[in-house]
């Protein structure tokens, strides 16, 4: 139990050590009284550009607490004994073979991780390869557009998050959280991400990170195969039985199917064997490219280059009730660049990365506009899938060809013509690009919905409507157009032992989400199950 305090603020060049006497001061105590002075919560208060102030939500001990917190009569100070203990019962029920997990993204890694430590010794399936291993093969793909169609930016360990920012701002208000990031913290992650606002890693540390995670796993009896592709899942009487991976026959009753929004091969293998799914919602788009020097002013104003000021980031939404859609920005990426994301041949998709710097040239975020099953042709199940699949297969034929994406600026998008040379932005999508016009790979409505959007965004950060700012086609996978639906146990309700969970089966929305999602998983089957 500990005692928490929101809202101490310092200005930009105040001393940090100013808060644990800002924070005796408010509890009317010695700053010698204060025991673990800890800080939880950092932001950036950028309402008043001319005065823009640090904000922070501190913990401390004291030896009277609930006594000192009822004295001070203060909402910003308040008894916290919300930390997350991961202290289940193993249940009573014999498990005959050990749990599988099928996917190594946050929500996979997480549930093999929680297993591990609870003594049950999983084994972990992923399609993909390792992540050096990945990582040699992605770049040859950035490099030459040769797609490898089982380990992409999609497939493989750490998940996509691997080749994005590795951004851990999450809107659930879940006491796991503190937990995820503790556990990234001691596999090599920032420090600062256990108290940031907007935490990140950065591409480039999240590798070794999900890599010593890993490593953990292994250490406590786990075991994780790669290159190990889930072909089948065999049932018996309502139950799993076994499951087929490249082409051999594995038995298990638990088994945790953390896949990821982009196995549409693994969508369709549970289709066919009648696992209820239901489609779902999602947004498609751009990518759009400004200088992260205007988006810096845009943001923090003649205090953009103090050190103290992160590249700057924004979060822009906008409601158009001419079309009845939301168009907001998603995935903003400070100092980042634009990658080729596909996983299927001859569809294109996009998407942004960052590394833990962040000081490349351009900041650029998606800007997409939401779909939903009434957008959809046809009756199945999986036709989000199929609409997602044909907009790819028309960015890649604009393209070019060999995963070139299509280039538009702004200007020229706004106004219905196809580019013809750059301004000030350059694209930074790798393997390169083609001009195009937009409306030749995205619905009408998508284009309309980002102009409306673009025309709202620019009154809210300078500059943001600028007409050489680049768009890149296309972004289609800002969530999974399914959802796996699951009962009260997280088990799918078509097949006992069945646990779907994370992003691929619709129930997360991003790293520290799904990675929670899969400690939910992973405690019901320790609380079903003994030991092994």
């Amino acid at each position: 139990m500990t005692i928490r305090i929101n809202n101490l603020s310092l200005g930009l060049d105040d001393d940090i050590k100013l808060l644990k006497k800002k924070a005796s001061k408010k509890l009317r105590i010695s700053a010698e009284e204060i025991k673990n002075f800890k800080i939880v919560r950092e932001s950036i208060d950028a309402r008043n550009k001319d005065n823009i102030k640090l904000t922070y939500a501190i913990e401390i001990e004291h030896k009277d607490e609930e006594k000192l917190v009822n004295r001070v009569h203060d909402n910003d100070v308040r008894i916290d004994n919300s930390k997350y203990e991961p202290d289940v019962e193993p249940g009573n029920e014999l498990l005959n073979h050990r749990p599988v997990v099928v996917g190594l993204g946050p929500a996979g890694l997480f549930a093999a991780l929680m297993l591990a430590q609870k003594g049950y010794k999983p084994l972990v399936i992923e399609r993909g390869e390792d992540v050096d291993k990945r990582t040699e093969t992605v770049d040859k793909f950035w490099k030459t557009g040769e797609l490898n169609l089982e380990s992409n930016v999609q497939f493989g360990e750490g998940g996509a998050g691997s080749f994005s920012d590795g951004k851990l701002t999450t809107r659930i208000k879940d006491k796991k959280c503190d937990y995820v990031l503790a556990e990234l913290v001691k596999a090599g992650a920032p420090e600062e991400i256990r108290y940031e606002a907007k935490p990140h890693v950065g591409t480039d540390i999240l590798k070794d990170v999900v890599k010593n995670i890993r490593k953990q796993i292994i250490a406590l009896g786990g075991e994780v195969r790669f290159s190990s592709k889930l072909e089948y899942i065999k049932s018996n009487d309502g139950k799993v039985k076994s499951i087929i991976v490249n082409g051999d026959e594995i038995p298990c009753e638990a088994l945790v199917l953390a896949l990821g929004h982009s196995s549409r091969d693994t969508y369709e293998m549970l289709n066919s064997i009648g696992i209820f799914m239901e489609p779902k919602a999602f947004a498609i788009g751009v990518r759009i490219e400004h200088p992260q020097e205007m988006i810096n002013v845009g943001q923090y104003g003649k205090m953009a280059s103090h050190p103290r000021l992160q590249a700057a980031s924004y979060n822009l939404t906008y409601q158009s009730r001419t079309l009845g859609r939301g168009v907001y920005s998603f995935c903003m990426c400070p100092g980042g660049v634009v990658v080729a994301a596909a996983s299927e041949d001859k569809r294109l998709v996009s998407n942004g990365m960052s590394y833990h710097a962040r000081n490349e040239e351009n900041s650029n975020s998606a800007l997409v506009v939401t779909v939903g099953p009434e957008d959809f042709e046809g009756t199945s199940v999986l036709r989000g899938m199929e609409f997602q699949r044909h907009y790819e297969s028309l960015a890649y034929k604009v393209g070019g060809g060999n995963y070139k994406a299509p280039v538009q600026l702004l200007g020229d998008f706004v106004n219905d013509r196809k580019s013809t040379k750059l301004g000030a932005v350059t694209p930074s999508y790798k393997p390169g690009f083609e001009f195009a016009d937009m409306r030749e790979c995205l619905p009408s409505y998508v284009v309309e919905g980002i102009k409306e959007g673009v025309n709202n965004f620019d009154r809210k950060i300078k500059g943001y409507g600028r007409e050489d700012a680049v768009l890149t086609g296309i972004e289609t996978r800002t969530s999974a157009p399914v959802k796996i639906t699951r009962n009260e146990r997280l088990e799918s309700i078509s097949l006992s032992g069945l646990y779907p969970c994370g992003e691929g089966a619709g129930f997360a929305g991003g790293i520290v989400s799904a990675a929670v999602d899969g400690i939910k998983v992973a405690e019901r089957i320790i609380e079903k199950y003994k030991q092994i």
